[in-house]
């Protein structure tokens, strides 16, 4: 079995299980604020054809705050980057909200869980994103 750190440098492998410690964490940060946090006028009212921006933006201030905190202890310069998250998150979930109110977009329909699921890829996209940003910015 291969040993990571016979296999790269020290710095290599600090930087590896950083990375790996921040994805997880922005996974978690995810996980609170998608379904902890998010009460039941966010997952309703971001989902009307009219007035959905304040549930949508109450919503993604969870994550945006969330992402905050995670960057206030890591990198505080890049403070920034929770304004990058509320926009990718906000553009994410309206454009699912979009697509998820065309006919045909029910839970018993496979298309319905494709969108769901590519929904939840994107912002774990945006999760590794934001750690490598952390990274190397």
């Amino acid at each position: 079995m291969l040993n990571l750190s016979d296999a790269l440098p020290p710095a290599a492998v600090h930087a590896v299980l950083a990375l790996a410690g921040l994805s997880a964490l922005f996974a978690v940060k995810h996980l609170v604020a998608d379904f902890l946090m998010q009460t039941s006028r966010m997952a309703r009212g971001k989902e009307r054809r009219a007035g959905w921006m304040a549930p949508l933006a109450a919503h993604v201030s969870c994550h945006a705050g969330l992402t905050l905190l995670i960057v206030l202890a890591v990198a505080p310069h890049l403070w920034w980057l929770t304004a990058v998250d509320f926009s990718i998150h906000i553009a994410v979930d309206r454009a699912k909200t979009a697509i998820a109110q065309r006919p045909g977009f029910t839970p018993d329909q496979p298309r319905f869980w494709w969108l769901l699921g590519l929904d939840q890829c994107l912002h774990q996209l945006t999760n590794i994103g934001l750690a490598t940003a952390l990274m190397l910015l």
